[in-house]
């Protein structure tokens, strides 16, 4: 491959990449506009953040339940027990 060949492949490389990129940044701003609704109903992304968050504080409360039982040696002492008798 002579050194014209190689930089003709790269320039083409280069306008297929920069096509595409432009054809997902104009697709980018047709999603923003649906989201600001201009093309339709818009899916409401803060309600779903919201639910997640709520969803994280409860793990986090659970873990903190965990934790304490874990670290409690009484507890995990009467938990070994209870787990032992449900063997049984």
């Amino acid at each position: 491959m002579s050194f014209w060949t190689a930089v003709v492949v790269l320039a083409g490389i280069g306008c297929i990449t920069w096509l595409k990129a432009q054809r997902y940044r104009a697709l980018g701003d047709a999603a923003s506009a649906d989201r600001i609704g201009r093309r339709g109903p818009a899916y409401d992304h803060s309600a779903r953040e919201r639910e997640l968050e709520r969803q994280v504080e409860e793990m986090r409360k659970r873990i903190i339940v965990l934790e304490r039982i874990a670290t409690d040696e009484k507890r995990g002492n009467d938990l070994a027990r209870e787990i032992e008798s449900l063997r049984e």
